[in-house]
């Protein structure tokens, strides 16, 4: 398993006049409209699940809710000019051993970049509080690593069917029935922190687990059953991803040499340039897993700097 493609570069923008019908037909086949929407309840800030969340506020008057952590991203991202993002992107890719032809035009991009002119949300999602959602049992679940603010809801009602289980999970992004999500860095810039986002992914896999949900309602691909034994398949993914690095760590490597050589859902050579930079994040992302772990470190004096097994 592998990456996948990001929706964001591959498909038309979320908010483009295209994806606006698509979800007017939606509402409509729903016996609904997008001026009857009492409230947009966001998952995660990513462009392909917030992209029209402003435009149906402006149609309804709907509130907007998203997690604290996702929120302090959007506002970062909602007030900052390209050319900054395209500079900080530049200087991470250096960091992480890019090559110079790499990052070269990231250096002269300008233009618009998806998902940094997101609507600002209203309302703070809390973990484990009820939404305010009237008729209905709608419980935030906050399950850090795709993004740091992604959200399951865990809707608290008899499934329809009667199926064995508590309820059911509209998971997001967090667990998905036949790929891996991909594990991000959304640091502040000024923030010297270094998080763990692989990490906090695994536990809150397991925390999803322990919900016993009847059947989860992913934001890709299809429903399924057995939250449970897709959970321990993804912690079994990754548990084996970070013993199979460590062999790739017998020498030392950058972030961006060791994404050369880690198995994803094409070659390398294959990985178009956007989903370039999105496999070197998640490498970091493995590799601070690891060096937590104290089972890999960085090698004092090494620019850009290289991480090697222990």
């Amino acid at each position: 398993m592998g990456t996948p493609e990001p929706e964001f570069f591959t498909r038309n923008p979320p908010d483009d006049p295209a994806s606006w019908d698509t979800l007017a037909a939606g509402l409509t086949a729903c016996g609904t409209s997008a001026a009857e929407v009492h409230g947009v309840v966001v998952t995660h800030h990513h462009p392909d699940h917030h992209g029209l969340s402003g435009r149906v506020r402006e149609a309804s008057g709907a509130w907007i809710a998203m997690h604290a952590a996702d929120a302090a991203v959007v506002r970062r991202t909602s007030g900052a000019r390209p050319e900054r993002w395209f500079s900080y992107m530049a200087d991470k890719l250096t960091a992480a051993g890019a090559p110079e032809a790499h990052v070269a035009p990231l250096r002269t991009a300008r233009g618009r970049l998806p998902g940094l002119s997101p609507a600002l949300p209203d309302r703070e999602i809390v973990p484990g509080e009820l939404l305010d959602l009237p008729g209905r049992r709608l419980r935030a679940i906050w399950t850090p690593g795709h993004t740091p603010g992604h959200v399951c809801l865990h809707l608290e009602e008899e499934h329809p069917a009667r199926l064995p289980g508590h309820g059911r999970l509209f998971s997001g992004d967090h667990v998905l029935p036949g790929i891996t999500p991909h594990i991000g860095l959304y640091e502040d810039p000024d923030d010297t922190a270094v998080t763990d986002p692989l990490g906090d992914y695994l536990a809150s896999l397991e925390r999803v687990a322990r919900l016993a949900p009847a059947e989860v309602l992913p934001a890709h691909q299809y429903a399924f059953t057995d939250a449970a034994a897709r959970v321990a398949e993804l912690l079994t993914h990754h548990e084996a991803r970070l013993t199979g690095l460590l062999v790739l760590l017998t020498q030392p490597l950058t972030p961006w040499q060791l994404a050369e050589r880690m198995d994803w859902n094409r070659p390398w050579a294959e990985i178009s340039y956007g989903s370039r930079n999105i496999a070197v994040s998640e490498a970091e992302a493995h590799l601070r897993r690891l060096v937590k772990l104290g089972r890999a470190e960085a090698v004092p004096g090494s620019d850009p700097v290289t991480y090697v097994a222990v």
